[in-house]
């Protein structure tokens, strides 16, 4: 059995119609998980760093197909989830 596609969609309404039909046939390994942010981002950094790190967050950002900014956020949020290192205050 082929698996179908999702088609691109011009309006909510065709997006709609789509969700309506039988789905049982549809390719799901064309998917991938995304995050959406909800929080408010009042505050902001600015810091200088070495040309060639900025442009190695850049490409990794880039092949993740997220903002460079996006990517530092992400990696600052799983920094902070994680428990503190022993040994140090």
């Amino acid at each position: 059995m082929t698996k179908r596609k999702v088609p691109e969609f011009k309006s909510d309404e065709e997006a709609a119609a789509f969700l309506d039909q039988d789905l049982s046939d549809l390719d799901f390994s064309q998917f991938k998980p995304v995050s959406f942010e909800f929080a408010t981002k009042a505050a902001q950094i600015n810091m200088r760093v070495p040309q060639p790190l900025l442009d190695a967050v850049k490409s990794r950002a880039k092949a993740r197909g997220v903002p460079y900014t996006r990517y530092i956020r992400e990696l600052m949020e799983r920094d902070v989830r994680q428990p503190p290192p022993r040994g140090r205050s």
